[in-house]
């Protein structure tokens, strides 16, 4: 619940942040690295607080609360193309001879 938690507060403050300041931050390495999150949320607060938006700075202090709260960064995803042929090599029968192109190459 966290991983979800800490990608919907990095996503909503990259939204606003776009929005409101012209800002493009890259959501996914917020939501994974700490040191970048912590860098945004100084950015957000401090255009935050230039602007009085209370709105930007609360979802700046979601996130925060998130970091400090020790909420783990989500799993690396695996590319669909390789969960496909994953699946695929694993559904062929033995000695299927079709079975060992899938996922390489012929």
């Amino acid at each position: 619940m966290a991983n979800t938690e800490r990608m919907a507060a990095a996503a909503h403050l990259h939204v606003a942040l776009r929005r409101k300041a012209g800002r493009v931050t890259d959501t996914d390495w917020m939501a994974r690295n700490d040191e970048y999150a912590r860098e945004i949320v100084r950015v957000a607060r401090a255009r935050a607080a230039e602007d009085g938006d209370a709105a930007l700075a609360g979802l700046a202090d979601r996130l925060a609360a998130l970091l400090d709260a020790g909420a783990p960064a989500p799993a690396p995803a695996v590319p669909l193309v390789e969960r496909v042929a994953h699946r695929l090599r694993d559904a062929a029968p033995p000695g299927d001879e079709a079975g060992r192109y899938i996922g390489g190459l012929r």
